[in-house]
């Protein structure tokens, strides 16, 4: 029997490489798979990378490891079976839809069989979610944050919230100042392995595609500096627990121009690919929380994220795809505009939150939401396109993670979670972040030359798609303000959003 690892299950302390000490591996590095997207090339250094680190550390221990670099999935396993007739794997059931099918069908038309196991490199099982989830009508985050809390044990005083609460998102919300100096996020110097993945990547798929919108030379990337291995990914999980975590919370979904980092802790690229346990992130981040620095809304707000956001998303995924792939509940249908490509936009929160995807394929979550999605959203971008670019151009993207996130949070595609449509006009982006003061849009005028484009989209957004919001029960205020326009002014908001429209889709806005 072999142990097969995929790309984002390269950890040694749990699974089938744990449990099974004396069985060979089987890890399969597939070209094909970098060319399904334009993938950012720090996406492509990330995972081939940790790949070969991982076969090398599992190797240095006294494992036995058949590394398989092939055009295709399918061209390495004819490899593995070509060599070891009949193997039998076993494997940690995938998170993305439909792969563990489409293995088993591979291998068993190559001779082979494959035993899917739970995959360990998330918190709550299948069926712990699947329980919870009973008959409930649509599946609502609190509730299963709160059931982690329980389960786990994490942040509880017996049957309570440590310090009453459950939830201190009220106190994560501070409009950065002058006094904001985030330290700079830690980078990793590529050892010679990394090196080699660095170059064989610049000559294999730079300029390989077929240009925008689907490719070409997309990406401006720096230097590369996240953690491929185990003992890098602890690192920067000590580096934020010691330098960002105390101020975490408080501004955890504040945006300053060119400090793309800010507080945050920087670890799903290793988190996702499994080099760090989410368990062992967590109680670490509780550990440190012991200290008089550590504000109990930094360390809650964290840990929400990892036991709450991340294992929720994860099985709505599981349970609701394939539509929620496809699903676009409000008919959007433009186009993704270019700058999302081009990074060449004279928005300042879209310029600096694009550049920072095309430099280093990151951007922190509320640059994602209400910057990257919030706009998508109000232009109408059709879902499948922006999931698309959100999946090719991040370093910690899956399927799995973008998928809800993106289609549905950020777009308000289906309805399975999101309770409203997460738009917003100029006034939160100025509240949160520095970037209006540097934009050459101004961020209090709706209408006319030079008003944030956001602000006109909004209410156009609104008005466009009165018929599916109007009724729900947390837009009411929203059309309140929108009844408080007349027609004529609502004629010259409709002027102006659809000159941003053009003006986005020839790329010069």
């Amino acid at each position: 029997m072999t142990v097969l690892v995929l790309g984002d299950g390269l950890t040694h302390e749990r699974g089938p490489v744990a449990r099974r000490p004396d069985e060979p591996v089987l890890l399969l590095e597939a070209e094909s798979f970098a060319r399904k997207l334009p993938y950012h090339p720090h996406k492509l250094v990330l995972v081939f990378s940790a790949m070969r680190q991982f076969r090398d550390d599992l190797r240095e221990q006294g494992r036995t490891v058949h590394y398989q670099q092939a055009e295709s999935f399918e061209e390495g396993l004819a490899r593995h079976f070509a060599a070891h007739p009949g193997d039998e794997l076993v494997a940690m059931r995938p998170a993305s839809a439909n792969a563990a099918d489409r293995l088993d069908d591979l291998i068993t038309a190559h001779g082979g069989s494959i035993e899917f196991v739970e995959n360990e490199t998330f918190l709550c099982s299948p069926d712990e979610f699947d329980q919870w989830a009973g008959e409930r009508d649509g599946y609502r985050h609190e509730e299963f944050y709160r059931f982690m809390r329980r389960k786990t044990g994490y942040l509880m005083d017996g049957d309570e919230p440590v310090g009453g609460e459950w939830n201190y998102d009220d106190q994560n919300r501070e409009t950065p100042g002058e006094d904001v100096d985030p330290p700079d996020p830690p980078a990793y110097r590529p050892d010679e392995t990394t090196a080699r993945v660095i170059e064989w990547v610049t000559e294999t798929f730079e300029g390989s595609y077929d240009g925008p919108p689907y490719g070409g030379d997309w990406a401006d990337p720096e230097p590369f500096r996240w953690p491929v291995t185990r003992e890098d990914a602890l690192d920067a999980l000590e580096s934020f627990c010691e330098d960002r975590l105390p101020k975490f919370g408080p501004y955890q979904d504040a945006m300053v121009d060119d400090e793309w980092g800010m507080y945050h802790a920087l670890l799903s690229p290793a988190i996702n690919l499994g080099l760090l346990h989410p368990a062992e992130v967590v109680e670490r981040v509780i550990e440190a929380g012991e200290r008089e620095d550590v504000p109990l809304n930094s360390v809650e707000g964290f840990v929400r994220q990892v036991i709450g956001w991340r294992e929720f998303v994860r099985h709505v995924y599981r349970r609701e795809m394939p539509e929620l792939a496809g699903a676009n509940q409000l008919d959007a249908d433009e186009d993704l505009p270019p700058a999302y490509w081009t990074g060449e936009t004279d928005m300042r929160c879209l310029d600096d939150t694009v550049g920072s995807v095309r430099e280093r394929g990151y951007a922190h979550h509320i640059q994602r939401l209400m910057v990257l999605s919030n706009f998508g959203l109000l232009y109408g971008v059709e879902p499948t396109q922006l999931n698309r670019w959100f999946h090719a151009g991040f370093v910690d993207a899956f399927h799995w993670v973008t998928t809800p996130n993106v289609v549905e949070m950020g777009l308000f595609g289906s309805g399975v979670f999101a309770t409203k449509p997460y738009a917003s006009s100029a006034n939160y982006i100025n509240r949160m972040s520095d970037y209006c003061g540097n934009c050459p849009y101004y961020h209090t005028r709706t209408t006319g030359e030079g008003a944030c484009p956001f602000n006109a989209l909004y209410w156009d957004f609104l008005d466009r798609n009165e018929d599916d919001l109007r009724s729900n029960h947390r837009m009411g205020l929203v059309y309140s303000h929108l009844d408080n326009k007349d027609e004529e002014e609502l004629a010259t908001i409709r002027e102006r959003a659809t000159k941003v429209k053009e003006l986005a889709a020839s790329g010069k806005l």
